[in-house]
């Protein structure tokens, strides 16, 4: 009976231990997903057109172009995927050094300006050229990637905590992340009066680095606001009886809805 007491005793007094213990152990890994919209200013760029049957070969240099946000036009009257919208799905593959993998995908509208004056120079129907034209639909000339320049990267991302509370249920976090990938343009344009057959491609590649905070609450829900600089290189582009090239430099705000929850073995 007296070692059966001490039996007892010893499992009370060790149990909370064990719970303990137990409550440390963790899951190894996290898994998180968001969607939200994004603004962007693009660089100057030049754009290169190829028509072998038109004996053209010409570029359109220091060309001005700009976004179509849609959020800011009615976000709730739209289809979700109208507005420049971006979203990622990543996982923590160790938490405690807070790195992770990220798909990151990010549609973007580049529309070269209306109405501006555009210095083309090479060669139009076999004839050395080099003057300007008044670029605008008026006159013929229609360049957009408005259904997307669409910036695909596959990111390596990087978090350091900044701020908790005492019960973890609000925190921030600071994020950088870096990465490579595709890019997948819906290419729709009319140059010289000619207009092309418009659709999705594959286009080019870019290569990105982004930057921000990211608020969670209750250990789930985090709101999150990057900064984003990309540099994209298109090509085969397809215009009317040929091909364009282009390269532009992007700077992007981007502001996120996400959730995020642990998954993989406990460890502690």
């Amino acid at each position: 009976m007296k070692k059966l007491l001490q039996v007892l005793l010893v499992f009370v007094f060790a149990l909370p231990i064990i719970g303990l213990s137990q409550q440390k152990k963790e899951r190894k890994g996290e898994f998180y997903f968001s969607w939200g919209y994004n603004k962007e200013w693009y660089t100057h760029s030049n754009v290169k057109v190829n028509q072998p049957e038109l004996n053209n070969n010409y570029q359109f240099q220091a060309i001005h172009s700009h976004d179509h946000p849609g959020w800011d036009e009615g976000l709730l009257q739209l289809a979700l995927s109208i507005p420049q919208y971006n979203y990622r799905f990543g996982y923590f593959f160790n938490k405690k050094k807070g790195l992770a993998w990220e798909i990151n995908f990010d549609h973007t509208k580049h529309i070269i300006t209306d109405g501006q004056l555009a210095k083309v120079v090479g060669t139009l129907g076999g004839r050395q050229v080099d003057t300007l034209v008044n670029f605008s639909a008026a006159n013929g000339f229609v360049y957009f990637l408005n259904n997307g320049a669409n910036f695909l990267l596959f990111n390596l991302v990087k978090r350091w905590n900044w701020q908790e509370n005492k019960s973890g249920n609000f925190k921030i976090d600071f994020l950088a992340k870096g990465g490579i990938g595709p890019v997948i343009p819906h290419v729709e344009n009319t140059l010289f009066g000619k207009a092309n057959q418009d659709g999705f491609q594959l286009g080019g590649w870019n290569i990105g680095a982004e930057a921000g905070l990211r608020a969670t609450v209750h250990k789930k829900v985090y709101l999150e606001f990057t900064n984003k600089i990309d540099y994209a290189r298109y090509s085969n582009l397809k215009v009317y009886k040929g091909t364009a090239k282009q390269a532009f430099g992007t700077y992007e705000l981007i502001l996120s809805l996400g959730y995020t929850f642990p998954m993989g073995k406990r460890v502690e």
